[in-house]
C-alpha cells in the first residue's frame, strides 16, 4: 500500500478537522440558548461508557530478496513482498473515567477493547501464474486488544449546549489474540501516541461526546521469532519477507455521560 499517500491523506484530514476546532471556539456571536446539565463540568470526577468503530492498519518493511533452504535443503533465492494492503474495520467498547483539573484541563483514562482485524497480501515474485502475475498468499490477522488510553484532554470554553476540545495521550495496548500458525504474529504488547479532537453536546438527560482520534505505534511490533516457530517450511519465506512492522488506528468514538 502507498503509505506516503495514506499519511498524506491523514494529515490533510486532521488539519481540516482542527480548523473545525478553532471555528468552533471563534464562532460568531449568537443568541443563548438554555442549557442544558450547567453544572456536570463542575464536579471533579465522572464516568461514563463508550462504543465507536475503528480501521486497522500496518505500515511493513520489505526485507527484499532473501536465500532460504527449500524442501530439500538446498538454499535458492526468494523474493516475497508483504502488504497490508486495506485499512480494516473493528469495533470498540469501553468505560471513561475524567478527572477535572481547572476550568479547561481534564486526565481522562479510558480503558476499552478492540475487535478487528488487519488484512496482509504475500506477493512471491518468484512463481508467477499462467498469466504471468505474482502467485499471491492472503492472512486475516485477527486482533483483539485491550488499552488504557491515558490523555489530557483541553476544551474550550462552553458555548450553549456544545464545547469543542481536542486530546492527546498514550496508549499501551495488549493483544489477546494470536496463533501458532499465522504466517506473520504480533507482539502481545505494543504502545500508541494518540492524538484527537471532539465536542461535548449537552444534552436534556446525558452527554454525547463524538470523538475522532489518531493512534500511532511505537517501535516495531512484528514478533521476529515467529518465523522460527512455524512448523510448515514452505511458509517460512512469507514469514521472513517483513523486518518491521508499525501499527496504525483511526478510531471514532461516542461516549455517553
Amino acid at each position: 500500500m502507498q503509505t506516503s499517500v495514506i499519511d498524506l491523506d491523514m494529515k490533510r484530514l486532521f488539519s481540516i478537522l482542527l480548523i473545525v476546532f478553532w471555528a468552533s471556539v471563534c464562532m460568531a456571536q449568537q443568541d443563548r440558548h438554555v442549557q442544558h446539565k450547567p453544572y456536570i463540568d463542575l464536579r471533579t470526577l465522572h464516568f461514563g461508557i463508550l462504543v465507536g468503530m475503528h480501521m486497522q492498519d500496518l505500515e511493513l518493511t520489505q526485507v527484499g530478496p532473501q536465500q532460504l533452504p527449500n524442501e530439500s535443503g538446498v538454499m535458492q533465492n526468494q523474493y516475497i513482498m508483504c502488504d497490508a494492503d486495506r485499512w480494516s474495520p473493528g469495533f470498540s467498547v469501553g468505560v471513561l473515567s475524567e478527572l477535572r483539573l481547572s476550568n479547561n484541563f481534564s486526565l481522562r483514562v479510558t480503558p476499552t477493547m478492540h475487535f478487528g482485524a488487519k488484512h496482509l497480501t504475500f506477493r512471491n515474485m518468484n512463481q508467477l501464474d499462467e498469466k504471468g502475475d505474482p502467485i499471491c498468499q492472503t492472512q486475516d490477522l485477527k486482533n483483539t486488544y485491550v488499552s488504557l488510553p491515558i490523555d489530557i484532554k483541553f476544551a474550550a470554553p462552553r458555548w450553549n449546549n456544545h464545547r469543542p476540545y481536542v486530546m492527546a495521550g498514550i496508549n499501551p495496548m495488549m493483544n489477546l489474540t494470536g496463533s501458532d500458525y499465522d504466517i506473520v504474529r504480533l507482539k502481545r504488547f505494543n504502545t500508541m501516541v494518540e492524538v484527537g479532537l471532539g465536542c461535548d453536546f449537552y444534552l436534556p438527560f446525558f452527554k454525547l461526546i463524538p470523538e475522532l482520534k489518531f493512534c500511532f505505534g511505537l517501535g516495531n511490533v512484528l514478533d521476529k521469532n515467529h518465523v522460527n516457530e512455524l512448523r510448515d517450511d514452505n511458509l517460512k519465506a512469507y514469514a521472513a519477507s517483513v523486518s518491521n512492522a508499525q501499527s496504525k488506528m483511526i478510531v471514532l468514538t461516542f461516549y455517553f455521560e
